[in-house]
C-alpha cells in the first residue's frame, strides 16, 4: 500500500515538474519573443519615422534634430540634406535668400548706456530679453582653448569682464585629436569668429568668396549684419565682431520665414531653447534666451521668436544656437535656467556686453 502511495506520488511530482518546465518554457519563449520585438522595434522605427507615411511627425522631429547643433545627428546620419529639406520645406517651399539691408534706417550713435532685462512669457515658454541701448558695447568673446576646448559662457563673459553675455555660435563638438563628433567641449566653431576688427577663426589659408549662411555680425558703427555674407564682404564692411549660426529670422522688419506658393508660412522647426541677436531702429541691441525642454515649458519655435521679436521693435535678428546652449548671463550670474542637466554646456564663442 505504501509502496503504491509512493507510485502514484512519484509519477504526480513527475507530472508536475513537466508541467513547470512546459510553463518555464513558454515564459522564455514569450521573453525572447518581447526582445526581439523590442529590438526589432527600436532599430526600425528610425526607418519608420523618416521614410514612413507620417509627415507631421517626420517634419516635427527633423526640425527639433536641426534646430540645434547637439543634436543634428538625429537626422543627418539618417538623411541626406536634400531629404532633410525636403522634409522641412517641401516641393512647393521657398526660402528668402536676401542679404541687402537698408542700414541708413537705423540710428547707431546711442551712446546711452543704460541696460535692460526684462521677463518674456508665453503658453509654452518663459523668455528673457536684454536691451543694450549703445550696440558698440556688443562684443564677440570666445573660449581661451578654443581648437582644444569650449567654455562655459559665464566663465567666458567674467574672462572679459561683461557685465551681460548671451552663448553665440554653432559648433562641431568634436574631441582634441578625434575626427568623432558630439564627443568633445564646443572646441570647434562652424562659420567664423571676428573679435575687436581681427579674424579669430578660423586659421589658415581662407577661401573669402565662401559664402557663411546665418551670420551675425556688428560694424564699426554698431550696425547688425544678418543673413548670407561672405568672409571678404565681411572685412570690406569694417565688421568688428562676428559669428554663425542661422536661420536669419527678420531683415528690414520683414520675417525671413519659409513660405509655400500662396505665401502662408511654414514653421519648419519645432520647439526648442532659443537664442536670439537682434537690433531694433533706435539702434539698441536686442538679446533674446528662451527656455526649454522643462516640464511644460518645451520652448520656442522660429515663428514664436519672430512675433516675440517684431513686437519689441526689431528690425534685423538671427537665431544663434540654442537648445542646451542656450544661456543669458547678467550681473554676475546666469539668469535663465539652461536645459542641460549639468547646467552651461561649454561653447566656442559669445556675445557679451562690455
Amino acid at each position: 500500500m505504501n509502496s503504491n502511495n509512493r507510485n502514484r506520488r512519484n509519477v504526480k511530482n513527475k507530472k508536475t515538474v513537466k508541467k513547470r518546465k512546459v510553463k518555464h518554457s513558454k515564459l522564455k519563449l514569450f521573453i525572447y519573443f518581447i526582445l526581439v520585438e523590442i529590438i526589432v522595434t527600436v532599430a526600425s522605427a528610425p526607418w519608420i519615422i523618416y521614410y514612413g507615411p507620417f509627415n507631421t511627425l517626420k517634419k516635427m522631429i527633423v526640425g527639433e534634430a536641426m534646430s540645434t547643433m547637439s543634436h543634428q545627428y538625429l537626422a543627418t546620419f539618417f538623411l541626406s540634406q536634400d531629404s532633410i529639406n525636403q522634409i522641412l520645406y517641401g516641393d512647393k517651399a521657398v526660402q528668402s535668400n536676401a542679404t541687402a539691408q537698408n542700414l541708413n534706417d537705423i540710428s547707431v550713435g546711442n551712446t546711452n548706456s543704460k541696460i535692460e532685462l526684462s521677463k518674456i512669457t508665453g503658453t509654452k515658454y518663459n523668455g528673457l530679453m536684454l536691451i543694450v541701448h549703445d550696440p558698440k558695447r556688443v562684443k564677440v568673446g570666445y573660449s581661451n582653448e578654443l581648437g582644444s576646448r569650449g567654455q562655459k559662457p559665464s566663465q567666458i563673459a567674467k574672462e572679459y569682464n561683461a557685465i551681460g553675455a548671451i552663448n553665440g555660435g554653432g559648433f562641431s563638438d568634436k574631441g582634441q585629436n578625434s575626427t568623432a563628433i558630439w564627443t568633445g567641449t564646443g572646441a570647434f566653431p562652424t562659420g567664423v569668429i571676428i573679435s575687436n576688427g581681427k579674424l579669430v577663426y578660423p586659421t589658415g589659408n581662407i577661401d573669402k568668396n565662401q559664402l557663411l549662411p546665418g551670420v551675425a555680425a556688428i560694424t564699426s558703427d554698431g550696425h547688425l549684419i544678418v543673413g548670407k555674407h561672405t568672409l571678404g564682404d565681411l572685412l570690406k564692411d569694417n565688421v568688428q565682431e562676428a559669428l554663425c549660426f542661422g536661420p536669419t529670422l527678420i531683415i528690414d522688419g520683414i520675417p525671413q520665414t519659409v513660405s509655400d506658393v500662396d505665401g502662408k508660412p511654414i514653421d519648419s522647426q519645432g520647439v526648442d531653447p532659443r537664442t536670439v541677436i537682434g537690433q531694433r531702429k533706435d539702434g539698441s541691441i536686442v538679446l533674446l534666451t528662451i527656455d526649454g525642454r522643462q516640464g511644460l515649458e518645451a520652448g520656442a519655435t522660429i515663428g514664436d521668436l519672430q512675433k516675440i521679436l517684431l513686437k519689441a521693435g526689431v528690425v534685423n535678428a538671427v537665431n544663434l544656437d540654442g537648445g542646451a546652449s542656450t544661456v543669458l548671463y547678467y550681473k554676475g550670474k546666469v539668469q535663465n535656467s539652461p536645459s542641460d542637466k549639468f547646467g552651461e554646456r561649454p561653447v566656442p564663442d559669445i556675445f557679451y556686453v562690455k
